[in-house]
């Protein structure tokens, strides 16, 4: 149930990281291969949000992917604002907070009561914005945003919008030409099935060109095989945001796990996550348990949160019962995926009712 954190190890997933310890080990250097199995990668995160392969670029993080959009901004002029929600998972934000000295105007939309009023959005945003950071899915409660109608009032004034969905991807259905967002990210090892080590970001075709990124590297070049150290020329495609050499070992793992969720189908899960996270909510509270956040499923992830007064000892408990749920500051996280059960859902629900009233 912490599929919110980190998602399980499967067969597919261990095969695609011993194809890639096999290769190492029987052709000891592989590049063509290895390219190739980063330009699937790629290809396979695009066909997830509904985008080409050319506007995809590939990081080791998202703080990483982040960086890399914030340092292609010029913020030394009057367009210098960055709109920031109170729901960004910390290192967003810290990038952010990080540009001030490049000229960076932070403002901050405000969380209350465990969401946010899209209205707030249109007082904030203004005709000096440079860009607004949203995150589709909120780590703490699962709150998801109305990407679209931030990218409208965004666009409205002249400004970007980047989109963090590391806590959607996976168990919602995106498509990033419907939400209008000029920037979305994701990390693999959450609801994608992979692990840390492996992150995306996709760059609408219509903002590349305009874009010269300083955190940069050698693939980020037009030919990085050139090996040219005096030439900084750019990637006619989303890869200008590349930097250093792909970690090729994880992006086989998260080919493998993304392949996975295709399969099975981005609505069809999402359809059976709304399922579970109803059961989640109308047991939590039928159990005596304290709902962080929203109860409109159609503002939810798969993430529901509970209150609790010690969440890693909450955890910790739980884990001893044989539960695996993610402690995050004040709540106690329960995140299922496609193959959980109502059973399962209804185990950890009682194992947490347990754990806080001390039974």
């Amino acid at each position: 149930m912490n599929n919110c954190s980190q998602a399980p190890q499967t067969d597919a997933t261990r095969a695609a990281a011993e194809r890639y310890l096999e290769s190492w080990n029987t052709r000891g250097m592989d590049w063509e291969a290895w390219m190739e199995e980063v330009r699937l990668a790629k290809q396979e995160f695009a066909r997830l949000i509904h985008a080409s392969v050319d506007e995809i670029a590939v990081f080791s993080s998202v703080s990483e992917a982040t960086s890399a959009v914030a340092s292609a901004l010029d913020l030394s002029g009057p367009r210098s604002g960055v709109v920031v929600s109170e729901a960004e998972f910390p290192t967003v934000g810290h990038v952010w907070l990080a540009q001030r000295p490049r000229g960076a105007r932070v403002a901050w939309v405000p969380v209350r009561g465990g969401t946010i009023d899209p209205a707030n959005y249109e007082s904030c945003v203004d005709d000096r914005t440079a860009i607004v950071s949203a995150c589709h899915g909120y780590y703490l409660n699962g709150f998801t945003q109305d990407l679209a109608r931030i990218a409208s009032t965004a666009h409205a004034r002249g400004a970007l919008v980047y989109a963090d969905a590391y806590q959607s991807l996976g168990a919602l259905h995106v498509d990033v030409r419907a939400l209008g967002v000029d920037f979305l990210a994701s990390g693999n090892l959450k609801f994608l099935m992979g692990v840390p080590g492996s992150a995306f970001l996709y760059v609408r075709r219509d903002v590349i060109e305009r874009l010269h990124p300083a955190v940069t590297g050698w693939f980020g070049r037009a030919n990085p095989f050139a090996f040219d150290a005096k030439t900084l020329d750019w990637a006619p495609t989303a890869s200008r945001f590349d930097s250093g050499t792909p970690p090729v070992v994880n992006l086989y793992i998260a080919r493998a796990g993304m392949e996975i969720i295709s399969e099975v189908g981005p609505e069809h899960i999402q359809a059976w996550l709304a399922v579970l996270a109803d059961r989640l909510m109308t047991g939590g509270v039928a159990r005596g348990l304290e709902l962080h956040g929203t109860r409109d499923l159609r503002s939810k992830t798969a993430t529901t949160a509970f209150a609790v007064n010690d969440s890693h000892a909450v955890e910790v408990a739980m884990r001893e019962r044989g539960v695996l749920p993610s402690a995050r500051g004040p709540v106690i996280r329960l995140a299922p995926h496609f193959y959980t059960t109502i059973e399962d859902v209804d185990t950890a629900l009682d194992t947490l009712a347990a754990v806080v009233h001390g039974t």
